[in-house]
């Protein structure tokens, strides 16, 4: 078994920050479902703006909402307004062609991406 991408959200915009939440990223509901990404899965947060990596895990945000927010200690790292990267993988011996979306600057969803 191999550790695989399954899918990615290219190029989100963060739009809030509660580093008074415990932690995690929440992120809108229809994103999830267009990258078959998963409420507390664990995820890769790449920004772009900054050249910080981090893992964190997913909550789900309000549909169609836009939401890319930094929870808790990750809020320190990430800021509004930073372009990132998110990523999940999966453990698996068969791998499916990675689920990539483009989404514009208000976090709706584009295109899928081919790799």
């Amino acid at each position: 078994m191999r550790e695989y991408l399954h899918a990615k959200i290219h190029r989100a915009i963060i739009t809030e920050t509660n580093l008074n939440y415990i932690g995690s990223i929440t992120i809108d509901e229809n994103l999830l479902d267009k990258t078959r990404l998963k409420e507390n899965q664990k995820v890769l947060v790449a920004d772009l703006t900054n050249g910080a990596r981090l893992e964190t895990y997913i909550i789900k945000g309000k549909r169609n909402s836009g939401m890319i927010c930094m929870n808790g200690p990750t809020a320190h790292i990430i800021k509004i307004g930073d372009i990132v990267i998110i990523m999940g993988f999966e453990i698996t011996k068969k791998p499916k062609p990675p689920k990539i979306i483009l989404v514009d600057s208000k976090n709706r969803f584009v295109k899928y991406i081919k790799k």
